[in-house]
């Protein structure tokens, strides 16, 4: 079960070193995957699966009694970032258009100088094709970067990973789809007071109502229910 693979470690306390793959879990992914199974597939190969959402922390603490914190894309993105840094490392970002990517170089080259950055914008599609597949793979080995950075929105960020991630030879892959737009600033981040109390989703909601209204007004409840569910089936047999 997804939520029970959800860590309950801070990220300073997970090895980065012995981990490949690491994906985020919120309430409306874990719904999808329910209906797409190469969505599930792929999370549930997650080496890490970090609770990005006050959703997913609540059902932890509901159904094992594990009381742990929201780990949004945008706090392991900075956490790997100040590491690499500190290292002097390379990151190679892919995802996102040109000028998306040209403004993470930018502001990247300022807040992390150590890091050497590479990037490439693929084609805006659903799915790529095997020659694609083969020219993204070759230019992220090519330039031998510590940790792959896939921005491409889910489920096909993820599922490009679980799909491509063996020809890939980056130590590390993160699909942190929305921190490509955040970081660049063509997105806003909704600030650390709604951030503290949980409730980053509401200002995103109240800015972009009609794209996330599914995600926000049908996904979340079900998600609830569901919890809800498993918790009194699962007192039921106990």
């Amino acid at each position: 079960m997804l939520i029970n693979q959800v860590t309950t470690k801070n990220l300073n306390q997970i090895n980065f070193n012995h981990h490949r793959i690491i994906n985020t879990l919120n309430p409306h992914s874990y719904l999808m995957s329910h209906s797409d199974k190469s969505f599930f597939e792929a999370l549930k190969s997650s080496d890490v699966l970090l609770p990005d959402g006050i959703g997913v922390v609540w059902a932890k603490n509901i159904l094992y009694k594990a009381k742990i914190k929201k780990i949004a894309g945008y706090d392991l993105f900075l956490h790997l970032m100040n590491d690499l840094n500190n290292k002097k490392g390379s990151c190679f970002f892919l995802g996102a258009s040109d000028n998306t990517l040209k403004m993470i170089t930018k502001r990247a080259s300022k807040e992390f100088p150590n890091v050497t950055v590479h990037s490439y914008s693929p084609p805006y599609k659903n799915n790529f094709t095997n020659e694609e597949n083969v020219k993204i793979c070759s230019l992220i080995n090519k330039v031998e970067s510590d940790i792959l950075f896939v921005g491409m929105t889910a489920p096909k960020q993820e599922k490009w990973v679980y799909n491509n991630n063996i020809n890939i030879n980056a130590k590390l892959i993160c699909s942190i789809g929305a921190v490509f737009d955040f970081y660049s600033g063509t997105v806003s981040r909704p600030s650390k007071f709604w951030i503290k109390y949980g409730l980053e989703w509401l200002p995103r909601f109240l800015h972009e109502p009609i794209r996330l209204a599914k995600r926000n007004l049908i996904s979340t409840p079900q998600f609830i229910l569901q919890v809800l569910y498993m918790k009194i089936s699962k007192k039921n047999k106990s």
